[in-house]
């Protein structure tokens, strides 16, 4: 393993740790929040691997955050259908951790902060969870742990992988990303031109899957949720969701459309809750906000009357677009655009930002009519005011959404089938 790979990471952790030790207790902020998973990561190692049965083969899950775990979700609830087994979940960001302590998912026995990939750290790792497989998403190459599971024997999966023309592989700097690919078992590709890439890699133990979150955003769809709440809010108006909040240019879109719809209802959902971006959300509306925290004080009435609702917890998002007539996705003014899928199970014409080149289904739903790129607050307003009042345009999407999900569905199996067989053949 590279030296100065490992150098770095040790590093990092270092430096991690000193400047969580003297952050204010009462920080929230992500990195805040990330160094304290760390800091006691190892102790929770320990407590947890302690209490598994190990009469069951254990399944070890990671996902980076929240978002890759939508496509781990229907996954572990299919392992969990065809095999008694033992499933650990780790994540590398706060907002997947914690969102599984508020609302933990019952066919998941344990759930863990990854520690960094220091050589010790996945060491350490893997000799107390001892994993039967591994099973990364998108895009996981933490070298060492790769590295230790390789040498174990231990098969590996990736799945959802997109392999582009720019990834550090085919850079000069990209000789361990090369190794790290060569160990995984099988590798599930998101679309044709990834295993072409695979394929100059050296990696043929790959196959053209499709994505797992329509399976996952289908089961979240099928699943009996409602909020008395929202629906309060609602009141039985058409309503327009705005998921994932990223950036201040999500959050200038989303508002100046608001601020031009005063007749509309919105829900807002920030990517990240936060006092500031509270803050920024409520001086930028100028119709009447309410945060769902304070909702309850509010009478039926009053919240009838409010024309935004910001939503300030996380883990709902998925359940909360079934509400919506129309829909915007934060996070495309960056790499890291959200779910477009999960509105669009529901029918739901959707809009999002221009960064989409890492993405298949945006850009199929652009042709398809179903989903629209925006790059202006005057953009979203064209798109909207088109859609706003035509309910047969709204019902021909719906009906076409409808279709297209369900194209897509079963990439869930073709991995359970896989480990499945891992697991028998070891």
């Amino acid at each position: 393993m590279s030296l100065a790979y490992n150098i770095v990471l040790s590093a990092a952790r270092t430096a991690l740790i000193a400047a969580t030790a003297v952050a204010p207790d009462e920080s929230r902020a992500k990195t805040v929040r990330f160094g304290r998973g760390q800091i006691g990561c190892l102790d929770a190692l320990s407590k947890a691997a302690a209490r598994i049965d190990r009469s069951r083969p254990v399944v070890w899950i990671h996902s980076a955050s929240l978002g890759e775990f939508a496509i781990a979700r229907p996954l572990i609830r299919e392992l969990k259908e065809r095999m008694d087994c033992v499933i650990v979940v780790t994540f590398f960001s706060p907002t997947g951790y914690e969102a599984l302590q508020r609302r933990p998912m019952e066919e998941v026995d344990a759930v863990l902060y990854l520690p960094l990939d220091t050589a010790s750290n996945a060491s350490r790792f893997l000799d107390e969870i001892r994993p039967a497989c591994a099973v990364f998403m998108v895009s996981e190459f933490w070298h060492n742990y790769l590295a230790q599971l390789a040498a174990r024997e231990i098969p590996t999966f990736l799945v959802s992988a997109i392999i582009r023309d720019d990834s550090p592989f085919f850079k000069w700097y990209g000789g361990i990303y090369r190794k790290s690919i060569l160990t995984y078992r099988h590798i599930f590709a998101l679309d044709s031109h990834s295993v072409d890439n695979l394929g100059r890699l050296g990696q043929t133990r790959c196959s053209l899957n499709g994505d797992p979150l329509f399976d996952n955003a289908t089961l979240m769809a099928d699943t009996q949720w409602s909020d008395p709440l929202i629906e309060t809010f609602k009141a039985g108006k058409p309503m327009f969701v705005a998921g994932s909040i990223h950036d201040d240019e999500d959050l200038d879109m989303v508002c100046a459309l608001a601020n031009r719809n005063e007749d509309t209802k919105f829900v807002i959902v920030p990517h990240e809750i936060s006092d500031e971006i509270i803050s920024k959300l409520r001086t930028r509306l100028d119709g009447r906000a309410v945060l769902y925290s304070e909702a309850s004080q509010y009478s039926g009435k009053d919240l009838e009357e409010a024309q935004v609702l910001i939503i300030d917890f996380v883990g709902a998002l998925a359940y909360i677009y079934r509400y919506a007539t129309w829909a915007y996705v934060g996070g495309g003014f960056t790499p890291l655009l959200h779910s477009v899928i999960e509105p669009v199970v529901y029918g739901v014409p959707v809009a999002f930002g221009p960064c989409i080149h890492r993405k298949v289904t945006p850009r199929e739903l652009i042709e398809l009519g179903i989903g629209c790129m925006v790059t202006t607050a005057d953009e979203l307003e064209s798109w909207f005011g088109r859609l706003r009042s035509d309910r047969s345009a709204l019902d021909y999407i719906a009906k076409k959404a409808k279709k297209y999900v369900s194209r897509n569905v079963g990439a869930t199996t073709r991995v359970a089938d896989a480990i499945i067989s891992s697991l028998s053949n070891a």
